[in-house]
């Protein structure tokens, strides 16, 4: 049966329409905590949010859904999504709800789900929760409506338990760290996190406003960080996406570091220091071959999922792997966290730097990346470009000239109307003419 509402990341869409509404978010609510109904005991779900506007009233709606069919609510407020995640475990929540489109711009929204367990939901769950959608919903007795309340102390939990991850005998005394939260949920939790560590923060993209989630800042336009690391002569640059649940670095000299690069440092560090499991890395299959090649001399595998961080987490627990993620930034360590978690990821990014005492330059470009080229091709609701035969023989021909020297990947978002294209390999104009015929096959027939 196919998906209608649930992507690769939960549900998302332009904020006021469908599937985004606040008619939707209540009926998730009701839908979600009827699936999560088990048992006799009293039922409770934890919902945050970032700091989009539409946040408000996506929050009143899902409350307003939970508590029709019974379920007491706890609201946590702006907080990043990994913490939702950690808190819907340690509190014995039933269920936990993160409302954020996570990258995306201000006017989009978004709703995540996890299970007791901390995890995001299983490809079933989502589908039977979809089925619920198309029902009328079993609404609770007037005694046994839920009821709402907000916890002041969650952004503490947080800080705490991100902390908790870094090596107990290590200090961040004497670092310039500049770290932006890209407006977005971590805005107050990661300056703190390593403020107390010992560090010399200088934070950007730390004054939400409703509107500048993402704007021309965090993980996805690092353009600001990357000034502001040269021109403060920070020892290295933390970007945060709006949920911050992914991590992009900007070393000492402006340059950005890509998730592969750090997913290289973590594993290879990991194995160093017997904390491996799994004898490698989980990463999709948009992580760059110079990535699978630098593991391969380190003696470690490298295992490609599909694209999606819950894909990256479900072989990691498959097959027994602590460290995953991808090349955008979301990296999983499961010894610590049920999903990506930025922070996190950062903390060990920043261990590695000061038990090396190399500057972060030398320390974070591990292997030369072969030259690989994404673009993105919108198309019109309800069309297949991909399966249209000019297509098809583009991406023939582009593997052909490419001859087992590189690769062609090409695959339909999971949350925009968008046809990604990417190929790599050791010719550069090469890499770059077999895009760009692919991508005007797509155009054409889309």
């Amino acid at each position: 049966m196919a998906r209608r509402y649930f992507g690769t990341d939960g549900i998302r869409g332009l904020t006021n329409s469908g599937p985004m509404t606040a008619e939707m978010a209540m009926k998730v609510g009701q839908a979600a905590g009827a699936y999560f109904l088990r048992g006799d005991h009293k039922h409770r779900v934890v919902v945050g949010k970032d700091t989009r506007l539409s946040g408000y009233m996506m929050e009143s709606a899902l409350v307003s859904g939970f508590a029709s069919v019974g379920m007491d609510v706890v609201m946590v407020g702006p907080m990043p999504t990994p913490a939702v995640a950690m808190l819907t475990r340690s509190m014995r929540a039933d269920l936990g709800v993160m409302i954020s489109a996570s990258h995306n711009p201000y006017h989009d929204n978004g709703i995540k789900l996890f299970g007791p367990d901390g995890y995001k939901l299983s490809d079933e769950a989502e589908m039977s929760i979809e089925a619920l959608l198309d029902r009328t919903p079993m609404l609770a007795q007037p005694d046994h409506i839920g009821r709402a309340r907000k916890i002041e102390d969650a952004r503490g939990r947080y800080i705490h338990f991100a902390k908790s991850s870094f090596p107990d005998h290590l200090r961040l005394d004497g670092l310039k760290i500049v770290i932006d939260c890209a407006n977005g949920a971590a805005y107050n939790v990661a300056p703190t996190a390593l403020w107390e560590l010992g560090a010399d923060v200088i934070a950007i993209g730390v004054e939400p406003n409703g509107f500048n989630i993402n704007d021309r800042c965090g993980s996805t336009h690092p353009e600001a960080l990357q000034e502001r690391v040269v021109a403060s002569g920070a020892d290295i640059g933390i970007a945060l996406d709006g949920d911050a649940d992914r991590l992009i670095v900007v070393d000492e000299q402006g340059r950005i570091i890509d998730g592969d690069q750090l997913m290289a440092l973590v594993t290879t560090s990991w194995a160093r220091n017997g904390l491996l499991r799994g004898g490698g890395l989980v990463t999709t299959v948009m992580s760059n071959l110079g990535l699978e090649r630098y593991l391969a001399g380190a003696g470690l595998t490298l295992e490609r999922t599909k694209v999606g961080d819950r894909y990256v987490l479900e072989a990691m627990r498959a097959k027994g792997f602590n460290v995953g993620g991808e090349q955008s930034g979301h990296i999983i360590l499961s010894d610590y966290a049920t999903t990506g978690d930025g922070l996190v990821a950062a903390l060990q990014v920043l261990s590695c730097l000061v038990e090396s005492g190399k500057p972060a330059s030398e320390m974070l470009n591990l292997f030369e990346p072969l030259p690989q080229i994404l673009k993105n091709v919108r198309f019109a609701a309800g069309t297949t470009p991909l399966d249209q035969a000019p297509v098809q023989r583009a991406i023939a021909d582009g593997e052909a000239r490419l001859n087992g020297s590189g690769r062609v990947l090409i695959r339909k978002s999971g949350t925009e109307p968008l046809i990604r294209v990417m190929a790599e390999g050791e010719d550069p104009a090469m890499v770059e003419e077999v895009v760009d015929s692919i991508c005007e096959a797509v155009k054409q027939a889309a």
